[in-house]
């Protein structure tokens, strides 16, 4: 069994899919660990580093994924790699898969089994294995701390013999796992922390961490979850009633910080134009959901932008913006997927295909997608 772990072809992605913590337990399940060089670089581990956990380390992503069966990535390879895989290689990564019909195509047509991490199924046995929560959470930590840079004042209120330093207003939009992080950062700062959520649930969880809860709660608010516990989208009426009350809050805060998105669909419009220029001159806006389209109209991705002296901040790949620890998270929830599909006694690859995780992940197999959710429409 034949393990290989690629370097990230997008420079903008310093993470990677195994540490030497996961090479030393991946070794101990019988696996031939094969490193592509440089791989870990950007996340501050070595090639000697692996090579001291007892991985290959081999020149290029060919030599590296030459006879692979398992080949593990942070995102989804270009297609022309995937010419490097043998067919039958089990790929594993975060997949993008939603509206992505022509790379899902070219993963069938190489012959891979493609299993995206994204969609592990939010139950006990799997949160070991949940990449969604364990880089999100890192997503909300550093969005705090992005802010903080970008305020230019102090975040918890001080007692000076100079006079007395307020704390920050914090706001946070999105209760989710990145959005209590940031509730969580932001109060150890010292902040005053406040936060939204269409999820009723949400409500007690913001306020056991000491923020307060902002919300228009009606009827259709109480029967706003899925049984999956994500968001559903809420109805037009809804969201104006709830933009009203937020529109009057957001002006009175110093931070913003978004967080929202529903798998599948465009990220959810929560700040306005308006909304912004009724922040005060050094306020910040913070927005995770950048990537999808963004919650906040006037964010940029990739880019720190400033409108009528707010600073929006549109940072892309957040949790890599954490490499080091984002990476280990990752590696450890690739690690407790993998070491499901192989067959510790005889230490070869078995893998269940009936197994619900494999179901609710593999994308592609035998040539074809195999997923019921992202079957091609033509």
């Amino acid at each position: 069994m034949r393990i290989a772990v690629l370097s990230e072809t997008d420079r903008a992605e310093a993470r990677v899919a195994a540490t030497p913590e996961t090479v030393k337990k991946y070794i101990s399940l019988g696996a031939d660990v094969c490193v592509q060089a440089g791989a870990g670089e950007r996340a501050g581990i070595s090639d000697a580093e692996f090579e001291a956990a007892g991985a290959a380390v081999a020149p290029g992503a060919a030599e590296a994924a030459k006879d692979a069966d398992i080949v593990l990535t942070v995102r989804r390879p270009e297609a022309a790699a995937l010419s490097l895989f043998k067919p039958g290689a089990i790929l594993v990564a975060i997949m993008d898969p939603y509206g992505q019909d022509v790379a899902l195509k070219a993963l069938a047509d190489a012959g891979v089994a493609a299993f995206a991490m994204e969609l592990m199924p939010r139950i006990t046995r799997a949160q070991v294995m949940d990449v969604l929560s364990s880089q999100a959470n890192l997503a909300g930590y550093r969005a705090v701390i992005d802010a903080a840079a970008e305020y230019g004042r102090a975040m918890p209120m001080m007692m000076t013999a100079a006079g007395t330093v307020p704390a920050a207003r914090v706001f946070v939009m999105g209760a989710g796992v990145a959005g209590l992080q940031a509730i969580a950062t932001a109060r150890r700062l010292g902040a005053v922390v406040s936060a939204t959520d269409v999820r009723p649930a949400a409500k007690e969880q913001v306020e056991s961490l000491g923020a307060k809860f902002v919300a228009v709660e009606d009827e259709e608010f109480r029967q706003a979850e899925t049984a999956g516990g994500y968001a559903k989208e809420m109805s037009a009426e809804y969201r104006a009633k709830q933009a009203a009350l937020v529109a009057s809050h957001i002006a009175k805060q110093d931070i913003v910080i978004t967080t929202a998105l529903i798998p599948g669909r465009p990220a959810p419009r929560l700040v306005t134009r308006e909304m912004v220029e009724s922040m005060r001159p050094g306020s910040v806006v913070v927005d995770l959901a950048v990537e999808r389209g963004g919650n906040v109209e006037l964010a940029e991705p990739g880019r720190v932008v400033t409108h009528n002296g707010v600073k929006i901040v549109g940072h892309l790949n957040v949790p890599g913006r954490l490499a080091a620890t984002a990476s280990s998270l990752y590696a450890r929830n690739l690690y407790a997927f993998v070491e499901t599909l192989v067959d510790k006694a005889a230490k070869t690859l078995a893998v269940k295909w009936d197994d619900e995780l494999v179901k609710a992940t593999c994308l592609t197999r035998g040539g074809a997608i195999v997923h019921p959710a992202f079957q091609p429409t033509a």
